[in-house]
């Protein structure tokens, strides 16, 4: 059966001003992503990868182009309507987790569960991603790859269409960092959540349905993996 188109980027350019010099993090990139799918968005340090997931995310603006979220113009609304895409419709799971010290794990996913409309039910979420022995204690009382579960069970529970994942593994040792990767391929199939995962590590890149590599500011290609490895399988 053939996929929904559900996200497109067409010409997308973004600069920055640095004083009097730009510098262009994005120049006229294009592709598109289908509703379902894993997509790993690869490149090195300073790529562009993570200004990409910015304006997925709608935390950034473009300078030109135009990105459709199911046949909507995102660089059109307003900041309002930027403000509600952001809180309904994309979850965030990042590198440091960004969880809320004096917040218990059980209230740091209803914290975010609170502000939606379709939210999912935290305590099923948190059992979900193995944490059901841990809502009552803090951040500072988990292990990073627990606290990077929380961080994931916060951005699942709020129900979004899309996730977006900045170098999820970036701060975990290889072990952990398997079991964080694993759970985010759980979720893309068990929830059917269409998850962006960027990193710089290639083999990481195996496992995604389709590969976007992004260098200097462009796509350099674009791969759809027909033979993707099991979390499992990989090794680096």
């Amino acid at each position: 059966m053939m996929k929904k188109k559900i996200i497109e980027f067409q010409k997308v350019s973004k600069q920055y001003k640095l004083g009097e010099v730009t510098i262009d993090a994005l120049k006229d990139i294009n592709f598109s992503i289908n509703e379902g799918e894993l997509i790993i968005i690869l490149g090195a340090s300073g790529a562009g990868k993570t200004t990409i997931l910015n304006l997925l995310g709608g935390m950034d603006l473009v300078s030109s182009g135009e990105i459709l979220i199911e046949g909507e113009n995102i660089t059109k609304y307003s900041e309002k309507k930027l403000t509600n895409y952001r809180r309904n419709a994309v979850g965030f799971v990042f590198q440091f987790y960004n969880l809320i010290a004096n917040l218990t794990v059980l209230e740091n996913v209803e914290f975010a569960a609170d502000a939606c409309k379709h939210a999912l039910d935290p305590k099923i979420v948190l059992t979900k991603v193995g944490l059901d022995g841990r809502f009552a204690n803090l951040p500072s009382q988990l292990s990073g790859g627990e606290q990077q579960r929380v961080s994931i069970a916060r951005a699942v529970a709020k129900n979004p269409f899309l996730l977006l994942c900045d170098e999820p593994t970036g701060a975990l040792d290889y072990e952990t960092g398997k079991q964080v990767l694993a759970l985010l391929s759980e979720v893309n199939h068990q929830y059917k959540k269409t998850v962006v995962i960027i990193t710089h590590n290639t083999e990481i890149a195996r496992m995604g349905d389709v590969v976007i590599r992004v260098k200097s500011g462009e796509v350099e290609e674009i791969n759809r993996n027909d033979a993707k490895l099991s979390v499992e399988e990989l090794a680096w």
